[in-house]
């Protein structure tokens, strides 16, 4: 009987890490969607003559999705178990993918991609990624769950190069379709690899001292989701907080994700080159994550978001004459600097929440990023319009630097009213 307590204790650690890796995966297949329409953008104008505008309406429709469904999955998780909410999510994003190469008419895209899409990888966002640290992680929480966050960045980054060159080779329902099947194979790693909680396999959390028992289905948590929002927007810190993180929004996943391709070939550079700027983006917005939680913790978090937002200001100012036929070195700075700041706001941005609210932090970070993706959707709409009525992305890159310079003026004023 020793023997057997021992090779279990030795055992349980492992399965954590598993699980941990598993969604881990799941995370990264689901954020490969998030630049998916930047590439469609003019495949999908060529082939329908659609506007692009209205194909913007469908992006715009999937991120605000994303960001209303990612409260409440925390919520499904608690009721229904993290293991089926991840299986459905994977399977309504494939379907909504496979549905995506047979439309023919707008809104069938903005139904979809919009709503389908929208919902699945919704449920698969910073939500389950606490989640599964919460229940499988005493020890090392913050680092799986900096981890798993960076997967999200790491998915947009490693999926964009190969999926552009199979647009630029073999046209976009094929893509379409690599993509479906990965979310098909991910979700049969989700029923075999992922587990609710530890107790389910006889296990307890890592750095557990003792075997925890998996708590009861969840029934009120939706409700108390809606209860933290009716009381947060009352606060003006609130508005602050969710205002600056929705110019977050619109000037990354609105902007940069969506309009950064169709805007780089307007001006002759290849698909493929444009995608790979875009991952580049994303290779040093992880460093800039890192290096911007380290500096939360010693620097005021106001300071240092008006900080980042300045400078996203100067550098979409300066991108229209960055742009152009081949991959400069005015582009590569622009890259290396946007990316430093793309996910830098994260960190501050939660302390903040945590720090205003208490013990409802979780809940109205989650509310604030639904705000952030509100603003990406108007600004994937707002950018398809301007191409659509002025022939070019130029007034669009302006427009987000002076949101940014805003958003800098909002928060160092706040330093002011907030003492």
């Amino acid at each position: 009987m020793p023997t057997t307590t021992h090779t279990n204790a030795s055992v349980r650690p492992r399965r954590a890490w598993w699980v941990a890796m598993a969604a881990g995966l799941v995370i990264t297949g689901a954020a490969a969607f998030a630049t998916v329409p930047g590439l469609l953008t003019d495949p999908l104008h060529t082939e329908y003559r659609w506007s692009r505008a209205g194909i913007g309406l469908a992006a715009s429709v999937n991120m605000v999705v994303y960001g209303l469904v990612a409260p409440f999955a925390a919520a499904w998780m608690d009721r229904f178990g993290l293991r089926r909410v991840a299986w459905v999510a994977l399977v309504t994003v494939a379907i909504g993918t496979t549905l995506t190469t047979l439309m023919s008419h707008p809104w069938q895209f903005t139904l979809y991609w919009g709503l389908l899409v929208g919902a699945g990888t919704g449920s698969l966002s910073m939500t389950f990624a606490a989640t599964v640290a919460r229940h499988w992680f005493v020890e090392r929480r913050g680092l799986v769950v900096g981890a798993l966050t960076g997967a999200a960045a790491f998915g947009q980054m490693v999926f964009l190069p190969g999926l552009a060159w199979v647009v630029d080779h073999h046209s976009w329902r094929p893509a379409l379709v690599t993509l479906a099947l990965t979310a098909l194979v991910l979700a049969v790693l989700a029923v075999l690899v992922l587990r609710d909680h530890p107790a389910d396999v006889g296990s307890h959390p890592y750095g557990a001292p003792r075997p925890v028992p998996r708590p009861a289905p969840a029934t009120g948590a939706a409700a108390r989701t809606l209860r933290v929002l009716f009381g947060a927007v009352r606060d003006r810190r609130f508005l602050l907080v969710a205002g600056t993180f929705a110019v977050c929004g619109a000037t990354t996943n609105g902007l940069l994700w969506t309009h950064f391709v169709p805007a780089a070939q307007d001006q002759g550079m290849a698909v493929t080159a444009a995608a790979a700027l875009v991952s580049a983006v994303g290779v040093f917005s992880l460093v800039g994550t890192v290096a911007s939680g380290w500096l939360t913790d010693r620097c005021d978090p106001l300071v240092l978001l008006a900080t980042y937002y300045g400078g996203r200001a100067l550098t979409l100012a300066l991108l229209p004459l960055a742009l152009g036929p081949q991959a400069g070195p005015a582009i590569v700075v622009f890259v290396v600097v946007f990316g430093l700041l793309d996910v830098a706001t994260v960190p501050p941005t939660i302390l903040l929440a945590h720090r205003w609210f208490g013990s409802a932090g979780a809940v109205v970070f989650g509310w604030v990023n639904a705000v952030h993706q509100v603003g990406a959707g108007a600004m994937a709409v707002t950018g398809g319009l301007v191409r659509d009525v002025g022939g070019g992305y130029g007034p669009v890159w302006l427009l987000a630097a002076a949101l940014c310079l805003s958003a800098m003026v909002a928060l160092l004023g706040a330093r002011t009213w907030l003492r």
